[in-house]
């Protein structure tokens, strides 16, 4: 409503085309790839390799999506990653509980980094992130230098299916119960949608923010974990560009980029299964690595274009 009449709204800005278009888009990709590979890249073995590929990106997303919710980015994750993974990997060695543990706790270290520039120092979260993805990738290419950064020599006995999918599952199912059921969610949504008015709403906005971005880096922590029981090693190039997946993911499940009222848990779920077939449907095409960035560029466009929200507060009906 607005001066006492009723405002038409526009048909991409309704609430149910919203909702309905990141499903909408998955099945077309599904369809168009079963259709393009003569249904070869959903064979048993493909889906097998294809959800093997994408646990990392699932449980990263996970931590970036509650800070994409408050209105903020990160784009150290890829970094953090590696940083984590390094490690994890040395300190399982002595034992593989004590590298987790460290694992985590390292992410989570580098986390109050990001949240303390960013809610101290009032710097922007984009600035913050970008800085510190360089330097944790310098830290990484240090570790690495002369050689890569081994586990211990059973660490890869870990890397099974059945324990990759359930320490997926049960990190998404606390997540969702945080987010949905506790009032977390409500507390970011309302952050992401102004800080100003959460403040005078009572949400104790610098609190939160800090224990979001520690979070989302003990969380990537746990991912970093998962890396290293896949690949044994780690090398300079552990969680290249992993940033860049993430963010294109949620884009892809519907996460508005300026976070707010309108996110869903389910854009995380949804988006890292888009890109991943998205990914494996191009790759199965053979169509070469710099076309593929040009598509994946021209994707992350277009969903860009139809999910950010100039009012991010503003629920759409």
């Amino acid at each position: 409503m607005e001066n006492g009449k009723k405002v038409a709204v526009p048909f991409m800005e309704r609430a149910i085309v919203r909702n309905i278009m990141p499903f909408a888009g998955f099945i077309f990709i599904v369809v168009l790839f079963a259709v393009l590979t003569g249904g070869q890249l959903f064979t048993a073995g493909n889906l097998k390799l294809l959800l093997s590929q994408s646990y990392v990106l699932l449980i990263s997303c996970v931590g970036v999506f509650m800070v994409m919710t408050m209105g903020g980015l990160d784009f150290s994750q890829g970094s953090m990653l590696g940083v984590c993974s390094v490690v994890v990997c040395f300190l399982s060695n002595f034992n593989i509980v004590l590298a987790v543990l460290c694992g985590v706790l390292t992410g989570g270290v580098i986390g109050l980094v990001n949240g303390f520039f960013n809610v101290k120092r009032k710097i922007t979260s984009f600035i913050v992130t970008i800085c510190n993805m360089y330097l944790l990738r310098g830290i990484v290419a240090y570790a690495t230098t002369k050689t890569p950064v081994y586990g211990v020599s059973n660490i890869t006995s870990y890397n099974t299916m059945p324990f990759n999918l359930t320490f997926t599952l049960i990190i998404l199912l606390l997540a969702f119960a945080a987010f949905q059921y506790t009032g977390l969610g409500n507390r970011l949504k309302a952050i992401g949608a102004g800080e100003t008015a959460a403040r005078f709403a009572g949400v104790r906005v610098d609190r939160t923010k800090m224990l979001i971005y520690m979070a989302a880096g003990m969380i990537t922590g746990l991912a970093a974990f998962i890396n290293s029981i896949k690949v044994g090693s780690v090398t300079s190039t552990a969680g290249n560009q992993l940033e860049t997946q993430i963010m294109i993911a949620l884009v892809l499940g519907g996460m508005p980029v300026n976070g707010g009222a309108k996110v869903k848990f389910y854009n995380i779920i949804l988006g890292a299964l888009t890109y991943k077939i998205l990914t494996a449907g191009l790759v199965m095409l053979g169509i070469e690595p710099k076309t593929q960035q040009l598509i994946m560029g021209i994707v992350f466009l277009i969903m860009v274009a139809v999910f950010a929200d100039r009012e991010t507060g503003m629920i759409v009906k």
